[in-house]
């Protein structure tokens, strides 16, 4: 398919699991009425990001893949709408957790899972209590509107895992989120450096990219919203604000961007040989 209509989700949350997978329903559906066919939803969108703190009673939100009250609210809407929503949630697998994302297709399938690779730590970031690092390697999937590479929130820095994912034939990145205000440092604002760094991967590797992030405050954490879709360019083509909920969406020309991406000589010019650096753990 050369043209895909993406969308990125922005929203508050109750903390109240089943008012909050539906208001991402709600979501999902305005934004299939917009044309969107791949709407991406925040990071762990199921409540309050629980990762504030440490706090051993958080683990019961954990669900195995099929019985998530979110994926299975995700698959429903997915096939009734034929829309494709990679769809993030918290994984328990046996006695594992994991940060995790199932690619529901447009028919309600599930085509597979994506486990975090990198898991932050630090203050209002505690994810390495609750989350073992994920074993499933980056993932690239064929939908039925694309071949689509996603990410996890802070997977998202990493220029790596969005090479890795292009490599593997990625058409579209997707990245849902959940960061805010830094607790430690109230006067540091890393909502440019988010995007920024996004928009870098994208004009690297000439890919579209969608970041879907949530608004609101939540224990005096204040999450900062703009949620975008950037094109191949780096060129931020939809944009939501700071506190508005909404949908972004936009239509990507995956045939201008391959073409692009073949003429910039990015991958025909690349010397893996001169990168073993980069995989030595010192």
């Amino acid at each position: 398919m050369s043209r895909v209509t993406v969308a990125a989700l922005q929203a508050s949350f109750t903390d109240h699991l089943a008012d909050d997978v539906a208001r991402v329903v709600t979501l999902v559906e305005e934004a299939a009425a917009q044309g969107a066919q791949v709407v991406l939803p925040p990071e762990l969108f199921q409540g309050h990001y629980f990762c504030r703190t440490e706090d051993e009673s958080h683990f019961e939100r954990a669900f195995p893949t099929a019985e998530h009250p979110a994926v299975q609210a995700m698959q429903e809407v997915a096939e009734r709408l034929g829309v494709v929503v990679p769809t993030s949630y918290f994984e328990r697998d046996g006695q594992h957790f994991y940060n995790s994302l199932a690619m529901v297709d447009a028919d309600g399938s599930v085509l597979g899972t994506y486990r975090k690779s990198h898991i932050p730590d630090g203050p209002g970031y505690e994810e390495k209590f609750y989350f073992r690092p994920g074993n499933t390697g980056f993932r690239v999937w064929d939908t039925s509107l694309g071949r689509l590479g996603v990410g996890i929130c802070w997977d998202q820095w990493f220029p790596e895992a969005a090479r890795a994912m292009v490599l593997m034939g990625a058409e579209v990145l997707f990245y849902p989120t959940a960061i805010g205000s830094e607790p430690e440092d109230p006067g540091l604002d890393t909502r440019r450096l988010w995007q920024r760094a996004m928009l870098g991967h994208a004009i690297s590797n000439l890919v579209p990219i969608v970041a879907a992030n949530r608004v609101g405050t939540e224990g005096g954490q204040t999450f900062y919203g703009h949620s975008f879709v950037c094109d191949h360019f780096g060129d931020i083509r939809a944009e939501l604000p700071a506190t508005e909920e909404g949908v972004a969406a936009y239509q990507l020309d995956l045939a201008e961007a391959g073409k692009r991406r073949a003429a910039f000589g990015f991958f025909r010019d690349r010397r893996p040989d001169l990168y073993g650096r980069l995989v030595v753990d010192q």
